[in-house]
């Protein structure tokens, strides 16, 4: 058997993914990848398993609004397709299993058109434009977040819950205070704003960090292009974006402040690291991280702060609430039921594609 991965654009286009291909690898499974050019997806994939083909092909950005850039987008994924179709043409896949992203739009159109069989997973409360379009082409979509469920047939979709990879449980405390060089005495939270930052978290940080480093260690994820070498502080460690080493970080951090993309949520839930999400705006998405944000608060996992209310001050409050409520957080979440493990659901990958 043969399954072809896709999806691109973000980490979030990728975990699951990661997590699925040693499961597989481990069967016996070939695993191919077809991503993007140049995109996150080649850097972690190419790094991490080394051993599997992976396969570049032509993208465009699908947006909502009206924009010259569509008119080249349309020849990109045109171009994509045809990318994709030899591609797939050459592999023979049994399956493909696409994670979502601009990407994944030509492979999952290439692969309908050879017959062959494709899964799609959302992360999301609400399905992004990405797999809306894959759904057309799909056999089978899993969600994440059973109120997905609402917005797909149901006929065709299934709820299969996180799917987090093994080594992100996997750190060592001894080597993340080496590669930090924190001390134990103070407590850490770790700041990160997505794979390509968030200058509006960075400057809210970047105003209090006086003050948070009287109380807390600060390990911060600026994104890639915004490191400030200027900033030289004891306590604080700043990088512009880590793979292998988030895994050691993680197990020294005590609060998380993140953006509130679904799978870097899932997985602060699976650590169980209580967490203030700062979601995307509506002038900046579709409003998938709102939604996610409030289903986690709801359920006690979470302190949230829209972006529009993100000053110093509630920053600080956040914290605040965070650390009362600290013993309640971490219970709620240990409770949490896990649905599907990595295995479980490649089990259900080779069966629904039947």
């Amino acid at each position: 058997m043969k399954i072809a991965f896709t999806g691109g654009g973000t980490i979030g286009h990728v975990a699951v993914n990661m997590a699925l291909i040693p499961k597989a690898e481990a069967q016996k499974i070939e695993c191919i990848y077809i991503g993007s050019k140049n995109g996150i997806e080649k850097d972690e994939i190419t790094k991490r398993f080394p051993n599997i083909k992976y396969y570049g092909i032509s993208s465009g950005k699908l947006r909502r609004y009206i924009s010259a850039e569509n008119l080249k987008d349309i020849f990109k994924v045109q171009k994509g397709v045809l990318d994709a179709l030899r591609v797939l043409k050459r592999e023979k896949p049994d399956i493909v299993f696409s994670k979502g992203g601009f990407v994944a739009v030509p492979v999952t159109i290439a692969a309908k058109m050879l017959n062959i069989k494709i899964i799609i997973h959302e992360s999301d409360v609400t399905p992004g434009l990405a797999n809306k379009l894959a759904l057309r082409f799909a056999n089978k979509l899993y969600t994440t977040f059973e109120e997905t469920l609402k917005y797909v047939p149901k006929e065709k979709s299934d709820y299969v819950g996180s799917i987090i990879r093994d080594d992100l449980f996997s750190g060592e405390a001894l080597n993340a205070y080496q590669i930090t060089q924190f001390n134990r005495e103070k407590k850490v939270i770790m700041i990160m704003g997505g794979s390509l930052g968030s200058k509006l978290i960075n400057k809210a940080v970047g105003d209090n960090l006086d003050v948070l480093l009287k109380k807390y260690q600060i390990i911060h994820l600026v994104g890639r292009g915004n490191l400030d070498i200027s900033i030289q502080k004891s306590g604080y460690y700043q990088r512009e974006f880590v793979s292998e080493e988030l895994m050691h970080l993680y197990k020294i951090t005590d609060i998380m402040i993140s953006r509130a993309g679904a799978n870097a949520l899932f997985e602060f839930l699976a650590l169980q690291k209580p967490m203030i999400l700062i979601p995307l705006g509506l002038d900046q998405s579709r409003g998938d991280q709102i939604e996610n944000a409030k289903i986690f608060k709801a359920k006690g996992f979470a302190e949230v702060i829209e972006e529009s209310d993100l000053t110093s001050q509630t920053l600080i409050e956040s914290i605040e609430k965070v650390e009362a409520n600290y013993v309640e957080m971490k219970n709620k979440m240990h409770a949490e039921q896990v649905t599907y493990t990595a295995e479980t659901l490649l089990e259900k990958i080779i069966f629904d594609a039947k």
